[in-house]
């Protein structure tokens, strides 16, 4: 939702230059393997390397386009364990990429970048990130976690907020619990 949300809403009016790095849920909550957790994050983690080979070969762009695939799959389609193969073709990438979901090489550079990402929010965060420039230099975030892309107005003005409080001296966390699941909308 707040990758749909800084696409469709904060890119296009903010003019953001938006890199798309990894973060691997099964290197961070490294779940036992016998949990029901385990074999959803394996498939994901998996993915990070096909997309990780296709930012290494084609760029941000195409490592996006596949990423903005998976996602259709997954949270519209409900297709969880959908094969990299599939996402490839329907991303119109390379289908060579596919080798890398089995290639553990991808692993160190996934967790190369996904550090560099903690390393400006705290170990304590989960997904999303979202890191920028500032005069002081860069910082980043945990959040925001949004059960609905805002849209419009509405969504400037919460990006307007998060940057103003996320650089002020001294501000750490807003949180309350969540009431409401994630509502995926229209698929894009």
């Amino acid at each position: 939702m707040t990758a749909r949300w800084v696409v469709d809403v904060v890119q296009p009016a903010r003019d953001l230059q938006v890199t798309w790095q990894p973060i691997s849920l099964l290197f961070k909550n490294d779940p036992p393997k016998d949990s029901e957790y385990f074999a959803p994050v394996d498939h994901t983690h998996k993915l990070l390397r096909v997309f990780e080979s296709i930012n290494a070969a084609e760029g941000n762009e195409a490592a996006f386009q596949f990423y903005w695939e998976a996602g259709r799959n997954i949270h519209h389609d409900s297709n969880l364990y959908v094969e990299p193969a599939t996402l490839l073709a329907n991303a119109g990438l390379d289908a060579s990429h596919a080798f890398a979901y089995e290639d553990d090489a991808w692993d160190s550079i996934i967790r190369e970048k996904m550090d560099i990402g903690l390393e400006l929010v705290g170990a304590d965060v989960g997904t999303p990130i979202i890191s920028f420039g500032t005069p002081n230099g860069k910082i980043g975030i945990f959040g925001p976690v949004i059960s609905r892309a805002p849209q419009g107005e509405e969504g400037l003005a919460i990006w307007d907020a998060m940057v103003t409080m996320s650089t002020m001296d001294g501000f750490w966390e807003l949180k309350r619990t969540r009431t409401e699941g994630p509502n995926f909308g229209e698929r894009p």
